[in-house]
């Protein structure tokens, strides 16, 4: 694949990776999560823990004991996050353990689509806290330990669903479903609003409320009943996806209500990023 130079803005910057939907939703909604990732052969096949967050808004880090870790929340604006992210990674694995990263966006070079090895499938773990930021036989000091709490605590709490890809249960103030799907933002969006204008855009007792947009992907939310737990999802989202699924392959014009359904969809939607 070929390197792109900083004068290009890249809509999609994780397609082409395996489970592009999980690389947006560990960008954007999930609070601490880790994912499986290697490098190529030329690159070393090395293991590289995928993460939402490090300390410092470091980038990555190469760990005393050789781990290499890799944020997506650490990289801010970019034409392509993913060259960026692979800038970091790619001066991760050249460091000394020990070593954390901060750079600039880089103004060319390989992307992650060719730093990474593309047959090893992007595993999420969702985190109830930060302790994979340290090594296994890291200190454990009251100053690291009041650190680890008070990063802890500002988790929202998140469950990745089994059922349907890339859905993340969380509470807040109350109980949401932020489901991020690989379809391009056209085709979800005319999805969602052939169900809404025909109110089937509701499962279990929760209503469709809104989206997110980022990296060129959309990130539908819906409102669930309030003290809904992850597990009450399972089966009916595993149903609506079989609705969703034919609203997304459905290529009629929309009708008048569809179209009146779409464009408070849109008026509503929230661009991360």
């Amino acid at each position: 694949m070929a390197s792109s130079s900083a004068t290009d803005f890249v809509l999609r910057p994780f397609e082409g990776l395996p489970g592009e939907p999980d690389w947006v939703a560990l960008r954007e909604v999930v609070p601490a999560a880790t994912a499986t990732a290697r490098t190529t052969a030329e690159h070393g096949s090395t293991d590289v823990v995928v993460t939402t967050v490090l300390p410092g808004g470091w980038q990555a880090l190469h760990r005393e004991d050789g781990t290499v870790l890799l944020a997506l929340q650490g990289v801010g604006a970019s034409d392509d996050t993913s060259r960026y992210l692979a800038a970091a990674l790619l001066e991760a694995l050249a460091s000394e353990p020990g070593t954390s990263v901060l750079i600039d966006p880089p103004a060319a070079g390989p992307r992650l689509q060719d730093v990474l090895d593309l047959t090893v499938p992007f595993e999420v773990t969702v985190q109830d806290g930060f302790e994979y930021w340290l090594d296994g036989g890291a200190e454990r000091t009251d100053e690291v330990e009041a650190s680890l709490q008070q990063a802890a605590e500002s988790i929202i709490p998140t469950v990745k669903l089994a059922s349907v890809p890339s859905a993340y249960w969380c509470r807040m103030n109350r109980e949401f479903l932020r489901w991020a799907l690989p379809e391009d933002e056209d085709t979800v969006i005319d999805a969602l609003a052939r169900l809404q204008a025909r109110r089937a855009s509701g499962f279990a007792g929760g209503k469709f409320v809104g989206a997110f947009r980022s990296s060129g992907l959309v990130v539908p939310v819906w409102e669930l009943p309030r003290g809904t737990e992850a597990s009450d999802l399972e089966e009916p989202v595993a149903a609506f996806k079989a609705t969703l699924d034919e609203a997304l392959a459905a290529d009629a014009p929309l009708d008048a209500n569809e179209r009146r359904a779409r464009a408070g969809i849109v008026a509503r939607q929230v661009t991360l990023r």
